[in-house]
């Protein structure tokens, strides 16, 4: 009986063993990447300036997170944020040493940052990173910046011909501590690319429609008649080389404060920009300048221009009348399009002789209603023993091939007197291949005049992967 007693209590020891749940030991195969990201607000604004951005990135960031890991087994995706207040009427060394002692206070060790900035928050991270404030620039992953003063203001006209510096001032109402010298003095163009070269650089750019556009006025004021601006900043120093640029429309510099729709947008491409989604960003495709002066005549002078046509064809036509007593005239065909490409408009001058002794009677497109056919009619005249001489070039559309398409354009006067301006600008056509523009410009007689440079973008679509440079650490259990 003591035999079966002992055998009963093994075997139930035994049952109770295999009931009870062995404690797993740490998989070693599991490992973590971390994202930390970092709101960092402008000048003016708060730690609210960045919420509806903050909240948009965490709402939409669940679905990569989901995507990467299944494509990843054995490699978890961990976020953190930090969206704090700063100072924001200080010079930028001290807005970055504030940055980088919140950092170590309430971000401690936290590795794999990814600072987003609006305005001078945007500015200050690049000068952060690139000037390596606090050591800091180790632990960052990539910098966004969303509308940032990243070039120096010091060159753009204000209106009423005042220094930027102090519109500046009078924007913040004496309350400068730095801010001012910063934002306009400080170009963070080689900033930008130290970081860009070691790091990511993500732009967020956006403007009014025109120079002179009543999209953003202040009070019916445009504080910068001469640029594309979003009310406080040109375009063109919202970013500089290095950048991988993405402009987000027709939106005013807070927006994303206050725009779901626009916070929705940056949060997207932000997301895609990490995790290796295609991206349509803007590259620079063609530029050029050209001038106007108004005439002696009290009023005002106007002009309209299509820029952007490329060159298809050019020559010139010479013909000389050998008669001494007999008018002559002559008709030429002249002109051809490259394959694929379309007429636009054409330009024939004179480039010889008296007037009155020769001149172009005629020219018209050979084909009126063949947008293919780049071909040219020229009548010309000669009187008895003179010569006529005629140049001519034929302008094509320049088509993007097909696929491809136009991004945005920078229209700006760049020199000239005051009561000059550029009144309206838009794209000729709707089809999204065609860069060519149409500017209407006017100055102010007698003698008034301006130099204008304008630039067209086209989209180039690439992947990035920022995910991929993140180390991935074990698994800490604990």
């Amino acid at each position: 009986m003591k035999r079966v007693a002992v055998l009963i209590t093994i075997a139930l020891c035994l049952q109770l063993v295999a009931a009870t749940p062995a404690h797993s030991a740490p998989d070693d195969a599991t490992l973590v990447k971390e994202l930390n990201f970092v709101f960092l607000h402008g000048a003016g604004g708060n730690s609210c300036s960045m919420q509806l951005l903050e909240d948009a990135i965490m709402a939409q960031i669940p679905a990569y997170i989901l995507e990467y890991e299944q494509a990843n087994p054995g490699i978890k995706i961990t976020v953190d944020s930090l969206n704090r207040c700063y100072p924001n009427d200080v010079d930028i060394y001290t807005w970055a040493t504030n940055i980088v002692n919140s950092l170590k206070l309430h971000f401690k060790n936290k590795k794999n940052l990814i600072l987003i900035g609006h305005s001078m928050g945007g500015k200050t991270a690049l000068y952060t990173v690139a000037q390596n404030i606090g050591d800091l620039a180790d632990k960052v992953a990539m910098v966004v910046t969303i509308n940032s003063p990243i070039k120096s203001l010091e060159s753009y006209y204000v209106a009423g011909g005042g220094a930027p510096v102090d519109y500046c001032r009078a924007r913040w109402l004496l309350s400068d501590r730095g801010i001012c010298n910063s934002v306009v003095y400080y170009d963070s163009s080689q900033d930008g690319k130290r970081v860009s070269s070691s790091k990511h650089w993500l732009a967020f750019i956006s403007s009014e429609r025109a120079p002179l556009s009543e999209q953003f006025d202040i009070s019916g004021v445009d504080t910068l008649p001469r640029d594309m601006d979003d009310i406080l900043l040109p375009i063109t120093a919202q970013y500089s080389s290095g950048a991988d640029v993405i402009y987000y429309g027709e939106h005013a510099h807070s927006d994303l404060g206050n725009n779901n729709e626009v916070a929705h947008f940056i949060a997207g491409k932000t997301l895609r920009y990490i995790f290796g989604g295609y991206i349509e960003f803007s590259v620079f495709n063609q530029g050029g300048s050209f001038e106007h002066r108004a005439n002696w005549l009290p009023g005002s002078d106007s002009w309209e221009e299509v820029v952007g046509e490329v060159p298809a064809s050019s020559g010139t036509v010479r013909h000389t009348n050998e008669s001494f007593f007999k008018w002559q005239t002559w008709e030429d065909v002249v002109g051809e399009c490259p394959t694929g490409n379309q007429r636009s408009s054409y330009q024939v001058s004179r480039t010889n002789g008296f007037p009155f002794l020769a001149g172009i009677k005629e020219t018209c497109w050979l084909s009126s209603d063949n947008s293919g056919d780049c071909r040219l009619l020229l009548r010309t005249w000669a009187a008895p023993r003179s010569t006529v001489q005629v140049d001519w070039t034929i302008l094509g559309r320049g088509l993007l091939p097909p696929g491809s398409q136009r991004d945005h354009y920078e229209v700006r006067i760049v020199t000239g007197t005051p009561l000059t301006s550029i009144t309206t600008v838009s794209w000729l056509t709707d089809d999204p291949r065609d860069l060519r523009l149409r500017i209407a410009s006017q100055a102010e007689s007698p003698f008034r005049w301006f130099r204008a440079e304008w630039r067209v973008f086209t989209q180039e679509i690439r992947q990035k992967r920022v995910i991929d440079g993140i180390p991935a650490q074990p698994l800490e259990v604990p």
